[in-house]
């Protein structure tokens, strides 16, 4: 295993996939400064907490046949101390595939960790996480993407299914069921009810919104924590160059934020025409690209209601109240959520009554290195 050090072992560690996906049509090169971000001690604030390696595997000429990071986070909590590997391509071969999870299980062990998930980010979940089981298509934005035969060196090599990671879809047209549009007139009637898009002007209003919400809705809920408002601050002017203001939406009861959905054009469908590149020329073109070409797909990143109003109807005021806007536009012809653990049924389940179909499956696989101890899958919350 070569460790990758050099500014040409870092060129080697972004290029190798292209040779393994260069027959797949639906393959999207991902941003190489996306997944340099990822190793990064100055960008990724994940260091502060947590150690990082990555390796290439070479054959005896020196060919690449697979690369692979491994990495411990303290604030990862688990029932035994795990930690993550991910970024793995390989090719069709088990025998290297084993090689390189062997190499990263020794490195974790030396660090005190007794099992290993993967694939995962050294990072947050809503990035390059998880291995894709079913549903093949072109990726959304920072999303992970495989050969299916990935499925079988993981398996092979004894990793277990920890928890699926489903992807819901819907095509913009349709109508939603009636039960949605039963329950928005009935909360239409109380003039405290108010839903508004997003608007550019106002971001640091909404930022401040969003973390009231999200702060009362997910703080705590699965080991969250709270966000600092000057966080979200940063985290939506970074969203504002490519956010479509009329995707987002807030709701209210007189006047107090309440509901959040928050929706980002899909990045990818700019992004495949730059073969990884976003340099000087490649961000004209992603701006061009943004002001004269199409994005057909709109992608889910947040939904939230705080609790004194779950189970209200506020998720079908709030929806039908956007739909009335974004379906007569005809800008969108399709709508994807980002991924929901199969561990959360609460939330599975308010995604397929929209009308959903399941889009992709991903899993995320654990490893116990103590091959007698009890596998146990991720538990169930809600």
């Amino acid at each position: 295993m070569h460790e990758v050090l050099t500014s040409a072992d870092r060129r080697l560690f972004l290029e190798f996939p292209v040779e393994i996906y260069r027959n797949d049509p639906h393959w999207i090169r991902p941003l190489d400064k996306d997944i340099e971000e990822v190793f990064d001690p100055e960008k990724n604030k994940f260091f502060k907490q947590g150690e990082c390696s990555r390796w290439l595997l070479k054959n005896e000429s020196g060919k690449v046949m697979g690369r692979i990071a491994a990495f411990t986070n303290r604030k990862y909590k688990n029932e035994q101390p795990t930690g993550g590997i991910g970024f793995f391509e390989c090719i069709n071969d088990q025998e290297a595939a084993n090689f390189m999870f062997d190499h990263c299980r020794q490195w974790l062990a030396e660090r005190g960790m007794e099992a290993m998930d993967g694939p995962i980010n050294f990072g947050e979940r809503d990035r390059w996480w998880g291995l894709q089981v079913e549903g093949f298509q072109e990726p959304l934005y920072c999303m992970n993407y495989n050969p299916p035969y990935y499925q079988q060196l993981f398996e092979g090599y004894g990793f277990q299914n920890y928890f699926y990671q489903l992807c819901f879809a819907l095509k913009v047209k349709d109508r939603v069921q009636d039960k949605f549009y039963l329950r928005h007139d009935e909360l239409s009637r109380d003039p405290a009810y108010k839903a508004v898009h997003i608007k550019k002007s106002e971001l640091d209003k909404f930022a401040a919104d969003f973390t009231y919400i999200y702060n009362k809705a997910w703080a705590g809920h699965g080991g969250g924590k709270e966000l600092e408002e000057r966080t979200v601050k940063k985290m939506f002017q970074k969203m504002k160059p490519v956010m479509d203001e009329h995707i987002t939406w807030f709701t209210y009861y007189n006047d107090e934020p309440i509901a959040m959905w928050v929706n980002l054009p899909d990045l990818n469908q700019y992004f495949k025409h730059l073969n990884g590149k976003f340099g000087l020329l490649q961000k004209l073109h992603f701006l061009l690209r943004q002001q004269f070409g199409k994005c057909s797909r709109f992608v889910g990143l947040v939904f939230g209601i705080i609790p004194e109003f779950q189970g209200k109807g506020v998720d079908a005021f709030m929806i039908i109240e956007a739909a009335k806007l974004i379906q007569p536009r005809h800008k969108y012809q399709d709508y994807e959520m980002m991924w929901i653990g199969d561990f959360n049924p609460k939330m599975v389940n308010i995604a397929q009554s929209l009308g959903t179909h399941c889009s992709r499956k991903l899993a995320t696989y654990r490893y116990l290195f103590d091959r007698n101890k009890q596998f146990k899958r991720h538990p169930v919350i809600g």
